[in-house]
């Protein structure tokens, strides 16, 4: 047995900053005790003066891409020990940041749930969708999961759930990394949608759809799926809100992923655009900062109506997104009127439970996980913290 005591701590549903003393067995929290708790004799005892959390939950990446421009298109062709490599490589960066849990929503192959047989220690557990099932020439085809019509479609759902996939992912609408999509309008027929959620729920698995249409949240909620994907709700006047629609989120109840947390630094100037995402600002005529001063205030009407929100950036789908950032979705919705323990439990509490992880991680709790991150500062005051990990374990086997 060994312990972590720290000077503050986030339990993945509340702070306790008069410390904590957490007592770990393996693989499993055994005790949650107060910081000036006496350990047994000869256990060994890491101390902090920072604030200890449950590991960070990352609910939307992509391990087989490493964010360089075009490294997302490149997959599809890349040979699966290549895939290998790269998913090795972004579970590894990802652990750095203090991520100890991601949901793969879009692989090439069903690599990622190679990678979730693994178990490697100390690398991040993989929640994994396998392919993305798009139209053809649809968003993010060339990751092999385009299928048409609904025989296409229900033949697709079933090869997923063979090959044992944790949830669906569906494209409702266009990306704005596939130019030959409808980023404002939607993809799948209503027929062919439904029946992929359907019999996704039949399986008993969850589905998450891809919008960036207002359009597109319109469709899938129409079909009934579990988690929104972006919920960007463009349309060709730029961004909107409506009341009504976000009002339909809350009362199904639906997860919204609004994959904020772009690197800044990383973000070309609108000259150095690559084609295809200036071909988007164009046509909708706002930059990346107007969209997000748009959807900042999405992000309060959905609180406001109790929209279940959760952080996932889109790792690996572009240079602002690197693996093991998702930190800083976390700190845009604080930014944004969240206060810190709601913005925190997007990324680790709720996260858990909307990854089917309740019970398992995403709280500091007895039987949970040894999943665990530690930082240099008191996060209660500064989500900023969440940038200067410290030190990570997965699993209980040290990360960092």
């Amino acid at each position: 047995m060994w312990a972590v005591k720290a000077r503050h701590c986030f339990d993945g549903e509340r702070f306790h900053d008069d410390g904590v003393t957490l007592l770990v067995d393996g693989e499993r929290i055994v005790g949650v005790e107060p910081l000036a708790y006496d350990v047994p004799s000869g256990t060994e005892v890491a101390s902090y003066d920072g604030t200890v959390l449950p590991g960070l939950v990352d609910c939307h990446v992509h391990l087989v891409s490493d964010g360089e421009v075009g490294s997302l298109e490149r997959a599809g062709a890349l040979d699966d020990p290549d895939l290998d490599d790269q998913i090795r490589a972004s579970l590894a960066a990802q652990a750095r940041g203090g991520v100890t849990t991601v949901r793969d929503l879009g692989d090439v192959r069903y690599r990622s749930l190679v990678a979730r047989e693994r178990r490697t220690p100390g690398e991040p557990r993989v929640v994994a969708a396998g392919p993305a099932l798009t139209v053809p020439d649809g968003h993010c085809h060339f990751l092999g999961g385009a299928v048409t019509g609904v025989e296409g479609v229900l033949a697709s759902v079933v090869e997923h759930v063979d090959r044992g996939v944790d949830v669906i992912k569906v494209m409702a609408s266009g990306g704005m990394l596939t130019t030959s999509s409808d980023l404002v309008g939607v993809q799948f027929g209503p027929e062919e949608l439904l029946a992929a959620v359907d019999a996704a729920h039949d399986a008993g698995l969850r589905v998450v759809a891809h919008c960036h249409s207002e359009a597109g949240v319109r469709h899938a909620l129409r079909a009934g799926v579990d988690g929104l994907e972006h919920a960007t709700m463009l349309t060709e006047d730029g961004v909107v809100a409506p009341p009504d629609l976000i009002g339909e989120i809350a009362r199904r109840g639906v997860t919204v992923d609004p994959t904020l947390g772009a690197d800044p630094a990383r973000m070309p100037p609108p000259d150095k655009l690559p084609p295809h995402i200036r071909a988007v600002v164009d046509r909708i005529g706002l930059t990346p900062p107007q969209i997000m001063q748009q959807r900042a205030g999405q992000l309060a009407l959905m609180r406001r109506q109790g929209v279940r929100v959760v952080s996932g950036l889109d790792a690996g789908a572009a240079p602002p997104k690197p693996h093991g950032d998702v930190w800083r979705g976390v700190v845009q919705l604080g930014s944004w009127g969240y206060d810190a323990v709601e913005a925190l439990a997007t990324a680790t509490s709720v996260a858990a439970d909307d990854c089917g992880l309740r019970g398992v991680t995403g709280r500091l709790a007895v039987g949970q996980e040894v999943d665990l991150l530690v930082v240099d500062g008191t996060l209660s005051t500064d989500l900023e913290a969440l940038s200067r990990p410290l030190d990570v374990w997965v699993r209980g086997t040290h990360a960092s």
